[in-house]
């Protein structure tokens, strides 16, 4: 019997390609995500520090100018702070948009991959059943000699 052919395999290739590329910019909106979770952290402790030292420099004594830098340096870090939050919420919503795109590409793939399981199941059970026609013509046939014979 001849070899196992999928017709679809041209397409099942080509849905994988999309499926590896798919996951690749996830994953690279991944680490977009947590590169910015972690530019946000290093941007609040930063406003944590300067806030401390503000704080500790008003009960030792400040002049007003000094005081007016270190208000307009943290509201320029709180306004710095939200625009990376709002960064971060824009990347959580392609990084959610891709992944729907990768389960939709995974259910297509894999209704692809069901069919040739399928396929390759009656294909195999077609070769059993000429296996076993073939031994049982070739049973058939020494019998038959071996009652000319005898």
């Amino acid at each position: 019997m001849k070899k196992f052919r999928f017709s679809l395999e041209t397409v099942l290739e080509y849905k994988q390609q999309i499926l590896d590329s798919l996951q690749a910019e996830h994953g690279a909106i991944l680490a977009r995500i947590r590169q910015q979770e972690e530019h946000i952290e290093a941007l609040e402790a930063e406003y944590r520090h300067l806030s401390q030292e503000f704080n500790r420099r008003k009960t030792e004594g400040i002049s007003i100018l000094d005081a007016l830098k270190y208000e307009q340096y943290l509201r320029a870090m709180e306004r710095q702070i939200e625009e990376a939050r709002q960064f971060l919420a824009e990347l959580q919503k392609q990084e959610e948009a891709k992944r729907r795109e990768v389960v939709e590409a995974k259910k297509d793939t894999s209704s692809i991959e069901k069919l040739r399981e399928k396929k390759l199941e009656v294909y195999n059970k077609a070769v059993q059943k000429s296996e076993e026609n073939l031994i049982d013509e070739f049973v058939t046939t020494k019998r038959i000699m071996e009652a000319q014979s005898a």
